[in-house]
């Protein structure tokens, strides 16, 4: 990419706090994790919900968030997003797609519904199972290993395949334990390890909504009026 090249990213504001961070939207966070994984200069702009229209008029009049601009070029598609990103600022990090498809369906939260509860338990098993087992470059160095102790879906280096899953399974983890007070089981210790790890690093963290801004937004679905 030019050095001349400008890259904005509008996102939602949140509507609690300072009201100057990011708010909850898994698409927005997944952006702007991608944007600090690629370590490209980005200038990040959050936008009240309620006042979208008066600051998106001028290039994007009717859209929602999240919104790339590429030197004065609004981009509006997440997916598209994506694919420009990818192939703008280089070839895509290694990823698991099968098991980030596998695991998208994860429902926002347990409701009281015993399906759902099931389809949720199901999901987050399949992704215990998954980074409990070893990896083929992990066989390569410790071929007699039973359990895998990588921080991240592909490895210990955050990639693109976390930036797609984590956010969603932030929301399940945050909504659960406090409106059910069912945390993750813990007999799923890989997931919890997953999540810690994850914690730990920068692109995660730094764009992480603040946990009361992810249960208000989810509080009519979990209770509702």
């Amino acid at each position: 990419m030019a050095e001349t090249t400008k890259l904005q990213l509008f996102v939602k504001r949140e509507a609690s706090e300072d009201g100057e961070s990011v708010g909850h939207c898994p698409s927005c966070q997944r952006l702007f994790m991608v944007l600090l994984l690629k370590g490209v200069p980005f200038t990040l702009t959050t936008v009240d919900t309620r006042r979208a229209l008066d600051v998106l008029k001028d290039f994007a009049p009717g859209s929602q968030l999240p919104i790339l601009l590429h030197d004065g070029d609004a981009k509006t598609d997440t997916l598209q997003i994506e694919e420009f990103l990818e192939e703008t600022l280089g070839p895509p990090d290694p990823t698991r797609q099968a098991m980030t498809s596998s695991t998208s369906s994860l429902p926002s939260s347990r409701t009281r519904c015993p399906h759902r509860t099931m389809q949720l338990l199901r999901a987050l098993t399949r992704l215990d199972s998954y980074l409990r087992a070893p990896l083929d470059h992990e066989l390569a160095q410790e071929p007699h290993l039973r359990e895998s102790r990588r921080r991240f879906l592909d490895g210990d280096q955050f990639t693109l395949a976390d930036c797609s899953l984590l956010p969603k399974l932030h929301i399940v983890d945050t909504v659960c334990a406090h409106f059910r007070q069912l945390p993750i089981p813990a007999e799923l210790s890989s997931v919890r390890r997953y999540l810690d790890s994850a914690l730990q690093e920068k692109e995660f963290k730094y764009t992480c909504p603040h946990s009361a801004e992810i249960l208000a937004a989810y509080q009519p679905a979990v209770h509702p009026r």
